[in-house]
């Protein structure tokens, strides 16, 4: 038996040793943002830190608990000159995090009192991938969408520096929120990518739909009389929010159209149910013949 134990122990010590080292490298928080709805931001320096889109870290604050490690999606992109985590705060460890960094209190925080931190990672995820295809469908639901924050930053300083040479050409981009608490710190991104993508005319780069599933009838009529507005009421962008959810079988059927002959990444960040139904439709939309529309799906999960 000893033999057979040996070897899975040694690895696992060599990976904790890695572990440890990695949390004594001197990490500095740089800034604190706190935005609406209890979602604060840090952002982070770390030498020799290097990433790519939509990775994850593992986070430990010994100021809330000296054993705790807590993963979170890194929602900075890799050309900006630190990385950064969005952090809902929705447990113990996180209202002690939010505590910590003096996000409770009124006045300005001096930048040595806030904690320190320790930081393992960045961890791959399928996300990275994205740049891969010339299509993507991009499928974020609730909190899932901070990996597709990092993706779209990215996208956008790689479309600026050097159009010509970037593969992807089209992004289908997917937000579902059961309320509008989470579009608060979100929509900044996407009204900046909004405005930007006009200002070059190529505002048909980056299609986006939002849903909101947890409204009724009631309350999405109250906002339709709006409808005819230049902007979103909730969101403040171009594009209207809609009701309910997506017709997926519809959507595969649209963007295979709009797309014949291509390789199209499905990328969703979300729960089982939802990967569940996309990947049935990217196999029944998938063409068998090699040279027809291909629908490729990856997944994460929180």
């Amino acid at each position: 038996t000893w033999k057979w134990v040996v070897g899975p122990m040694f690895l696992y010590l060599c990976e904790r040793l890695v572990r440890f080292w990695r949390s004594q490298q001197k990490v500095v928080i740089t800034k604190v943002v706190i935005h609406p709805f209890k979602t604060i931001e840090l952002q982070m320096m770390k030498k020799g830190f290097k990433m790519e889109v939509g990775q994850y870290i593992f986070v430990k604050c010994p100021a809330v608990s000296k054993l705790e490690w807590h993963p979170f999606t890194l929602t900075s992109a890799p050309e900006e000159d630190y990385f950064s985590i969005h952090v809902r705060i929705v447990g113990d460890w996180t209202e002690g995090l939010f505590n910590a960094c003096g996000c409770d209190k009124q006045e300005f925080q001096e930048a040595w009192k806030l904690p320190k931190i320790a930081v393992d990672g960045p961890f791959g995820t399928a996300s990275e991938d994205v740049f891969s295809y010339e299509t993507v469908m991009l499928v974020g639901a609730g909190i899932g969408v901070t990996p597709f924050a990092s993706v779209l930053k990215s996208v956008w300083y790689k479309y600026c520096h050097d159009a010509t040479n970037l593969k992807l050409k089209k992004i289908y981009f997917y937000w579902l929120c059961r309320d509008t608490h989470a579009f608060e710190w979100f929509a900044d991104l996407l009204q900046s990518l909004e405005a930007q993508m006009q200002e070059r005319n190529n505002a048909e780069f980056l299609s986006y739909n939002i849903y909101l599933t947890g409204w009724d009838e009631t309350q999405a009529t109250h906002f339709a009389v709006h409808h005819e507005e230049e902007k979103d009421v909730i969101t403040g962008l171009k594009q209207k929010t809609l009701y309910g959810r997506p017709n997926w079988e519809n959507e595969f059927k649209t963007i295979a159209g709009n797309h014949p002959g291509s390789r199209i990444g499905v990328f969703l960040c979300g729960p089982e149910g939802l990967a569940d139904t996309l990947n049935k439709q990217s196999i029944s939309n998938s063409e068998a013949d090699p040279r027809g529309v291909h629908f490729i799906f990856n997944k994460e999960n929180f």
